[in-house]
């Protein structure tokens, strides 16, 4: 289907949202499908073989389905951005649902963060991967494939919704709890300063490799096999890499988070 221009999109969201028009509606739907397809493929490439894409897509579409319902015309936000938020949350609830995550491997994860929190308080660096085998008491190739195991189960990372559950049983992302985008609340946008630079010092503070991944994963849109292309690695490496370095993140943000709530 062809994309619709502006003035015809925004004539389908009168007649959606003024009139009930079901057909606008599916319009609309078929209009921002290819969202859908593009939050499915970015989740997909790190998740197991037996995730087919097109069961992402199905899962994306009640969150599409959900984004276009709840979306308010007011806002000052593109219904883009809102959308991709709730396409991620309807996938990332349903592979949940799914319990597919074996507990060892979510183990193993926090431990990870846990030990590289630790080893960067004590050497004020980040440790390698052979200090925080070390520590972890295995093996180098037990370590790479401890990654690995994280690589292939992990749905999001940096770009993960804080989710909350209303009365209803339904799940929102921050976004949906914003009210007035024209009303800022000083303390709220204190906190999230505050999280921006916390998470920025903990980017810088990464290894240089690693550093490079989040960057172009995240910022360039590149997907772990083009990055692989950059650095001369192969995918699976990239997605190694990418998993160190959100573990890393986790565990020092954490480690810094944990102290002042129990203070």
């Amino acid at each position: 289907m062809a994309r619709l221009d502006e003035a015809r999109i925004n004539d389908l969201w009168r007649r959606f949202k003024t009139d009930g028009d079901q057909q606008a509606r599916d319009r609309l739907i078929l209009a921002y499908s290819p969202l859908v397809k593009y939050v499915a493929g970015r989740m997909g490439s790190g998740l197991p073989a037996h995730i087919e894409e097109s069961d992402l897509i199905s899962y994306g579409l009640l969150g599409l389905i959900g984004a276009l319902e709840r979306f308010d015309l007011g806002r000052e936000i593109k219904f883009e951005t809102y959308a991709i938020s709730r396409i991620k949350g309807s996938i990332i609830d349903e592979l949940r649902s799914l319990d597919w995550v074996p507990r060892s491997v979510r183990s193993k994860a926090r431990e990870i963060e846990r030990v590289c929190a630790r080893l960067e308080n004590r050497l004020q660096r980040a440790p390698s991967d052979d200090e925080i085998a070390a520590e972890m008491g295995v093996t180098m190739p037990e370590f790479h494939h401890a990654l690995t195991q994280i690589s292939n189960t992990s749905l999001v990372a940096l770009d993960e919704l804080w989710a909350i559950s209303g009365s209803d049983g339904d799940t929102a992302s921050l976004i949906d709890t914003i009210e007035d985008p024209k009303a800022r609340d000083p303390s709220r946008m204190l906190d999230l300063s505050e999280m921006k630079a916390r998470l920025a010092a903990a980017i810088d503070a990464l290894p240089p490799r690693e550093k490079i991944v989040i960057a172009l994963y995240y910022y360039e849109s590149l997907t772990l096999r083009e990055i692989g292309e950059v650095l001369g690695v192969t995918e699976s490496r990239v997605s190694q890499l990418h998993t160190k370095a959100i573990l890393r993140l986790k565990g020092r943000l954490r480690d810094e988070i944990e102290p002042a709530v129990i203070g």
